[in-house]
Protein backbone atom coordinates (compact mmCIF):
# COMPACT_ATOMS: atom_id res chain seq x y z
CA UNK A 1 0.00 0.00 0.00
CA UNK A 2 1.31 3.78 -1.14
CA UNK A 3 0.57 6.84 0.56
CA UNK A 4 -2.39 7.56 -2.13
CA UNK A 5 -3.98 4.21 -1.51
CA UNK A 6 -3.83 4.77 2.22
CA UNK A 7 -5.45 7.86 2.34
CA UNK A 8 -8.13 6.39 -0.48
CA UNK A 9 -8.53 3.79 2.85
CA UNK A 10 -8.83 6.70 5.06
CA UNK A 11 -11.45 8.42 3.42
CA UNK A 12 -13.42 5.60 2.91
CA UNK A 13 -13.09 4.19 6.57
CA UNK A 14 -14.05 7.74 8.05
CA UNK A 15 -16.60 9.20 5.43
CA UNK A 16 -14.18 11.91 4.87
CA UNK A 17 -12.90 13.61 2.30
CA UNK A 18 -9.69 12.84 0.19
CA UNK A 19 -8.40 15.72 0.82
CA UNK A 20 -9.27 15.85 4.37
CA UNK A 21 -7.64 12.49 4.83
CA UNK A 22 -4.58 13.24 3.16
CA UNK A 23 -4.61 16.47 5.79
CA UNK A 24 -4.68 14.12 8.84
CA UNK A 25 -2.04 11.91 7.70
CA UNK A 26 0.57 14.81 6.86
CA UNK A 27 -0.03 16.16 10.19
CA UNK A 28 0.41 12.85 12.04
CA UNK A 29 3.39 12.38 9.80
CA UNK A 30 4.63 15.95 10.77
CA UNK A 31 3.82 15.67 14.50
CA UNK A 32 5.50 11.96 14.82
CA UNK A 33 8.76 13.55 13.10
CA UNK A 34 9.00 16.57 15.46
CA UNK A 35 8.78 13.96 18.10
CA UNK A 36 11.00 11.70 17.32
CA UNK A 37 13.70 14.62 16.38
CA UNK A 38 13.75 15.78 19.97
CA UNK A 39 14.24 12.13 21.23
CA UNK A 40 10.49 11.34 22.36
CA UNK A 41 8.98 7.81 21.56
CA UNK A 42 6.05 7.92 19.62
CA UNK A 43 3.52 5.30 21.14
CA UNK A 44 -0.08 3.94 19.76
CA UNK A 45 -1.39 1.51 22.26
CA UNK A 46 -2.32 -1.26 20.33
CA UNK A 47 -0.78 -0.36 17.18
CA UNK A 48 3.15 0.35 17.99
CA UNK A 49 5.75 2.55 19.16
CA UNK A 50 8.15 4.43 17.23
CA UNK A 51 11.59 5.34 18.89
CA UNK A 52 15.22 6.59 18.11
CA UNK A 53 17.91 4.73 18.51
CA UNK A 54 21.98 5.07 17.34
CA UNK A 55 23.33 2.94 15.17
CA UNK A 56 27.29 2.33 16.20
CA UNK A 57 30.14 3.33 13.46
CA UNK A 58 30.53 -0.22 10.98
CA UNK A 59 32.74 -1.63 8.44
CA UNK A 60 31.16 -2.43 5.47
CA UNK A 61 31.78 -2.98 1.80
CA UNK A 62 31.09 -0.81 -1.95
CA UNK A 63 28.68 -3.21 -3.80
CA UNK A 64 30.20 -1.98 -6.85
CA UNK A 65 34.38 -2.16 -6.04
CA UNK A 66 34.39 -4.69 -3.40
CA UNK A 67 36.23 -2.15 -1.56
CA UNK A 68 36.09 -2.09 2.51
CA UNK A 69 35.11 1.29 4.08
CA UNK A 70 33.25 2.38 6.99
CA UNK A 71 30.00 3.34 7.58
CA UNK A 72 29.48 6.40 9.75
CA UNK A 73 27.60 6.48 13.03
CA UNK A 74 24.11 7.75 12.60
CA UNK A 75 20.86 8.05 14.67
CA UNK A 76 17.76 5.53 12.92
CA UNK A 77 14.07 5.27 13.85
CA UNK A 78 12.64 1.79 15.24
CA UNK A 79 9.09 0.64 15.17
CA UNK A 80 8.09 -1.91 17.44
CA UNK A 81 4.50 -3.50 16.32
CA UNK A 82 1.99 -3.79 18.84
CA UNK A 83 -0.16 -6.23 20.62
CA UNK A 84 -3.09 -6.05 18.35
CA UNK A 85 -0.56 -5.41 14.78
CA UNK A 86 1.59 -8.37 16.04
CA UNK A 87 1.09 -11.02 12.66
Amino acid sequence: MNKAELISAMAEKTGCTKVQAKSALEAFMCATTKALKKGDKVSLVGFGTFSVTKRAERKGRNPQTGKEMTIKAKKVVKFKAGSELSL
